[in-house]
């Protein structure tokens, strides 16, 4: 037998200012199966996590709420805990990166980086809230539209025209803070000289760490050029100070990474036999697996391997990334009542329902993932409670009535029982690549097999029949023995189902290796209902809560919130003012082919879109990121575009026209696109 595995595991730490939603649980299903898997399969694998607790956000909902900070944090973390432990999400150690241990780390990792001549200094100059006494992020200023003079808009971005532009752009801005006019003020900033990193990068990021659509993703960003890191933010701010520095404090996400070591050290402190260096050290033999969502691939396949070989510490061994949820074909949406949170699902449903369609839709690839509600309902009811389920439903009570629960030890069918162990590699396989959809689609091949034998033998018929009772215990019997083996296989998933199935089983709890024996002569305990169907009136209820969750949470909102503006419901705003027909001819509205979308390093809503108009090419900055979080979906894809629009110079190139879109704004504003047919360059008329 080989020696087991040392793995630590993390998932990326969810931010202390709001609830957890199905779309944070799809990162930590995942993470928890295959952990579950590691430790089914005998290996130490650890998984840690933490809230990531500073930034300016939460200081100031603190504020508004009338409460510190800290209480701020722990008032979220206890409802996180709690959401997470009812889904069955094990951590090993969920603690905050407002922890002393984090403070520590942080602070170590920094002075290792600043006296090895990483860290640069210079002055930023930014807007400062005069009243509030502290400088302004973007979404912390409003003003007047520079471009459409459409009132109300934040500091990059109009949310009516889709201009972009600097905020001091921005014609009669305020603070969304105090309302006060800002003031333009220079400060000292601290940088992360990420450059000094990027051969060691180009090698790490295609040494096998990455999967390859993420690999080549970051080879654009290292072919373009890395750009030093802003890494400190002035005083107030939530968070800690840096060394040698008063006033300066790191920027969140400086310390949230050194959050997973944070947790870590913490459970050494609890479990001495943990040894901090074995896992973190330059010369570690552990494996360090990072499971992350793709909108922060930047910051766990650039910043942090650098910083990790800045400090002198070891790099991950791998970085999991997967998609984005989105539910009916849709982004989840706050009006339709599909941005469900966690605790609206838990007070509807069963959990493990979730866990197990998150599984069979999961493969090792960073494509989103649809929950289809109405597949959702079918896939449960038909696999767990029609096939898995079914096989101990069926066969229980026969050995019950017709042998007071006794297994026989007779093997009613030797070729399916090797075929189940034979099965168990290629399963172990696909779980290890975090192939899941590929795993259940293997276990619920078995599972159909054996309904097919027991429906094909038809114990209820035999039972019927003079003489046949002993046939009908050896079929009964094997079958409670496959329902076993397909608990096995299904036990890093289905935690709970895996359980109540020991009850029943009368075993201890199942290990991977217990799938290659089968029970004989074994006493079962009463058989009682495992998993009940889903009925479609529970999945309308939970889209009905989550919409009073809306009507709740938009009570007044404010730009300290850190939930997406756009809510999803028709512009009820007055039409503008009338133009004549010549105006609107003047406008040359052509077809364009998307054939490059990317992100924008350092803007928060900008899309880079390179188009094709049929005889040029233009190159287009759109403010849709938040609608499309994986810009190449719109590879390949044909829009509207304003070809005549004067091109305009922004920080980050030139914007030579405009893209059309609609939506009400923030978080759901789409790309307008014409009918099949339709051919780059042509004239819209």
């Amino acid at each position: 037998m080989s020696e087991a595995r040392k793995i630590l595991v993390t998932s990326a730490l969810p931010y202390a200012n709001g609830s957890i939603h199905l779309g944070h649980m799809l990162e930590y299903i995942q993470t928890d199966m295959w952990v579950r898997f590691q430790k089914l399969r005998g290996n130490q694998c650890i998984y840690v996590c933490a809230d990531d607790a500073h930034g300016s956000a939460i200081m100031l909902r603190a504020e508004k709420e009338g409460i510190s900070a800290e209480q701020l944090i722990a008032n979220v973390q206890a409802e996180h805990t709690a959401d997470f432990a009812d889904f069955g999400v094990n951590f090993d150690n969920y603690h905050s990166t407002h922890s002393d241990e984090n403070r520590e780390l942080s602070a170590a990792i920094y002075l290792k980086l600043r006296d090895a001549g990483h860290i640069a200094t210079r002055s930023v100059t930014q807007y400062y809230d005069p009243e509030k006494g502290m400088f302004l992020a973007d979404r912390f200023i409003k003003g007047t539209c520079p471009k459409c003079a459409s009132e109300d808009q934040y500091g990059d971005n109009c949310e009516k025209c889709g201009a972009t532009y600097e905020p001091t752009e921005l014609k009669n801005p305020r603070s969304a803070i105090s309302g006060a006019v800002p003031e333009l003020r220079d400060s000292k900033h601290f940088f992360f000289k990420l450059p000094d990193f990027e051969a060691m990068l180009k090698s790490w990021t295609r040494g096998g760490a990455l999967q390859d659509a993420v690999a080549n993703k970051i080879a654009e960003w290292l072919d373009s050029g890395l750009q030093e890191w802003d890494i400190s933010r002035d005083a107030p701010y939530f968070g800690f100070e840096i060394p040698d520095e008063p006033g300066k404090y790191f920027y969140v996400w400086l310390d949230a990474p050194i959050g997973y070591m944070a947790s870590f050290k913490n459970l050494c402190g609890k479990r001495p036999e943990l040894d901090f260096d074995a896992f973190w050290g330059k010369d570690s033999t552990a494996e360090l697996y990072h499971f992350i969502g793709k909108d922060i691939v930047n910051f766990h396949a650039l910043f942090w391997p650098a910083m990790l070989e800045g400090a002198g510490l070891r790099k991950p061994t791998a970085v999991a990334v997967h998609g984005y949820l989105t539910v009916n074909g849709q982004k989840m949406s706050k009006s339709r009542g599909t941005f469900i949170k966690a605790r609206t699902y838990l007070d509807h449903l069963n959990p493990e329902y979730l866990r197990y369609y998150y599984a069979a839709k999961l493969g090792r690839g960073v494509d989103d993932l649809d929950l289809n509600l109405e597949d959702f309902v079918q896939k449960v009811n038909s696999d767990l409670v029609g096939k898995v389920v079914n096989i101990a439903s069926r066969c229980a009570g026969f050995i019950h009535k017709g042998n007071a629960g006794v297994l026989v030890a007779e093997n009613a069918a030797p070729e399916l029982t090797d075929a189940f162990i034979g099965a168990a590699p290629s399963i172990a396989e696909a779980y290890e690549a975090r192939d899941f959809a590929r795993a259940m689609r293997e276990i619920m091949g078995l599972a159909d097999r054996a309904n097919a034998w027991i429906a094909d033998k038809a114990p209820w018929s035999l039972n019927k029949q003079d003489g046949k009772q002993d046939e009908v215990q050896a079929i009964c019997a094997l079958g409670i023995n496959l329902f076993r083996q397909l608990v096995i296989f299904l036990k890093p998933v289905l935690p709970k189902l895996a359980a109540d199935a020991e009850a029943f089983l009368n075993v201890a709890p199942l290990t991977w290796n217990d799938h290659q024996h089968l029970l004989a002569n074994h006493q079962l305990k009463p058989f009682s209902a495992l998993l009940s169907r889903i009925e479609p009136v529970k999945i309308d209820a939970m889209i009905e809560a989550s919409k009073e969750d809306l009507a709740a949470s938009e009570a007044g909102p404010t730009p300290l919130e850190s939930a997406p503006r756009g809510n999803g419901e028709l512009s009820k705003e007055p039409l503008a003012a009338e133009i004549n027909f010549d105006t609107f001819a003047a406008v040359d509205l052509r077809i364009a082919l998307i054939e490059k979308a990317e992100f924008v390093e350092g803007a928060d809503k900008l899309l880079r879109l390179t188009l094709d108009i049929g005889d040029a090419k233009r190159n287009v900055f759109s403010g849709i990121k938040s609608a499309y979080p994986d810009p190449s979906q719109l590879e390949g894809r044909l829009t509207l575009y304003v070809a005549n629009l004067a091109a305009r110079k922004m920080k980050f190139g030139v914007s030579e026209g405009m893209v059309l879109a609609a939506g009400p704004g923030g978080d759901e504003i789409y790309l307008l696109s014409p009918d099949s047919g339709a051919k780059p360059g042509q004239r819209v008329k």
